[in-house]
Parts: C-alpha cells; structure tokens; sequence
C-alpha cells in the first residue's frame, strides 16, 4: 500500500484515538466537578472584573476585524474598510460559535461576492487572514513553549525540554517564512494550480504583529477571570494547546474541548470550579454576546446588500 493510501487511514485513526481520549477525559472530570460551586463562583464575580474582561475581548474582535484589511493590501482592491471590517467580524464570530465551514468560508464568500468580489479575490483575502491568524500562533508558541513552558501536572510524561524543542521548531518555522517573504528572489510560488504571491516584508511583518497580539488579548480575556497567582504565560500556553484539540476535533466553538484542556492543565493549581466559573463568562463574553451582536448585523446585511454583486 503506497503512502498516499494509507496516509489518510492513518489520520483518521489518529484523530479517532484522540477524540475518544478526550471524551473519556471530559466524562471523568464532569463526575469530579461540583457544579453548585461553579454557579456560586459566576455569581461571585465583581463587575470590575467582568469589564476589564469585556473590554479585552473587544480590543481582540476588533483587531480580528482588521486581518482582512490585510487581504484588501495583498490584492490592492478597493473596497472600503468599515464594509471589510464589518464581513470579517461577523465570519470570524460564526467561525468561533459554528465552525469554519460556516464562519470562515460560507459567509465570507457569500457577503463578499455580494459587495463585488471574484472568487479569486476572496480566496486570496480569506487565505492570508488564516495565514495571520496561524503565524501568529506559530510565533506565540515557540516563544511561550522554549522560553517559559506551562507547568504540567505531575505524572505527565511529557518534559520541559520536549516542550522546549517544540517550541523551538515553532519559532524557526515562523522566522522561515518571514525570511521568505523578505528575502526570497522568487515571489510567485504554483501550488496545486493555484498561483501563490509572496506578501511584502512589511505586510508579513503586519501578520505577525497582529496575528500575535490576538492571542494574546484572546489569553488576557481568560487570564483577567482566573484567579490573579497564575502565571500569564500558564494560560496563554493552554489555550494555545486547547486551540490545536479544538481544530483536531472539529467540534464547534470547542464545546468542551476548551474545558477539558483546561482543567486537565490547570486542577493541580487551581480548584476545577474556579478554572470552569471562568471559562464559563470567558465563553459568555467573547462567543455567545458577540454572536447576538452578529446575528443581528448579518441579518440586515442580508436585508440591504444587493443579491446579485455587479
């Protein structure tokens, strides 16, 4: 059997492993979970708190909102940035609370098309955001993983310098691509048929600063609700590893993943009814309020944009 046969076996096996593994992890912790704490605890919470908290995860949707921005550079179409702005807010919003096929491709195509765009354009838009977004990541966590390593609990098996070398990996693959699009002489790559440009060194540059600075606001929402001895880096490293079990098992808005990740990482510092009070307002705060808010503005977008784009 060649490799590209059994390759995708391979993956889905994998992957089954993995989700079974992590449902068996959520059912064992929800046993252990004294959920009247929880609720206590969300109602313990002073509106300070809630505020900063409210006030950080909008500081990351509108940064979110501008990575289309980027996309408008990239092709040099002119359509305004409120109108980008708005399209990239509601599509990432449903991408969280619905999935990527929903947020990310379906309605970006579909309210893009409708103000004017090809296909190619918004494939080219749509590829670079995932791009920020994804380098961004990359940067984040070969700097948290080879600098400063979350704290595991005891018994796992994976080490400081395992964590550390990932994270070196990470890093090199990151400063790679920023190599490439500043120094390489080539600038169009064909990649399965499709054309590929290289971004400017200074619109990578803009990548990396601001696909960085999202998850690191994203990370400042959750740290700003826990209890104040974590470290900031303790959090922003498992989100980051809840991120990654969220797009391996397609769950949308990673419905228990986040939780689970979270807990597992996080019990032998602190009780699990505070780790979860907070990823509860977390997920009211930067998903479900936000989605409301979207809702409504992708229902009047449908109510005034033109249903065939010129």
């Amino acid at each position: 059997m060649t490799a590209q046969r059994w390759w995708p076996w391979l993956k889905r096996i994998g992957a089954t492993v993995f989700i079974s593994l992590l449902i068996f992890l959520l059912v064992h912790e929800a046993r252990s979970i004294a959920w009247p704490q929880v609720l206590a605890a969300v109602r313990g919470y002073p509106p300070a708190t809630l505020l900063t908290a409210a006030l950080t995860a909008a500081a990351s949707l509108g940064l979110y909102s501008c990575f289309d921005l980027l996309g408008r550079r990239y092709t040099g179409h002119t359509l305004s940035a409120p109108k980008v702005m708005t399209v990239t807010f509601v599509s990432y919003v449903f991408n969280l609370n619905l999935g990527s096929l929903v947020g990310a491709l379906a309605l970006r195509y579909r309210l893009y098309t409708r103000l004017g765009l090809s296909y190619g354009t918004i494939t080219r838009w749509l590829s670079l955001s995932m791009l920020t977004n994804w380098l961004g990541y990359v940067l984040v966590a070969g700097a948290v993983f080879s600098l400063q390593p979350a704290e595991l609990p005891p018994g796992w098996h994976l080490s400081s310098l395992g964590l550390r070398g990932l994270g070196l990996a990470l890093l090199a693959a990151g400063t790679a691509y920023l190599l490439l699009c500043a120094r390489s002489r080539r600038r169009c790559f064909t990649v399965r048929g499709h054309a590929l440009q290289l971004p400017t060194w200074r619109l990578a540059s803009l990548q990396a600063l601001m696909g960085m600075s999202n998850w690191l606001l994203m990370s400042a929402v959750i740290f700003s609700l826990l209890p104040g001895h974590l470290a900031f880096t303790s959090v922003v490293s498992v989100l980051l590893i809840a991120a990654i079990a969220g797009v391996i098992t397609h769950i949308p808005a990673g419905l228990g993943v986040l939780e689970a990740v979270f807990v597992a990482l996080l019990s032998h510092q602190l009780p699990k009814h505070e780790v979860l009070a907070a990823l509860v307002l977390y997920r009211l705060i930067y998903y479900l309020a936000p989605l409301a808010l979207a809702a409504l503005i992708y229902a009047l977008l449908e109510a005034l944009l033109p249903k065939d784009a010129s």
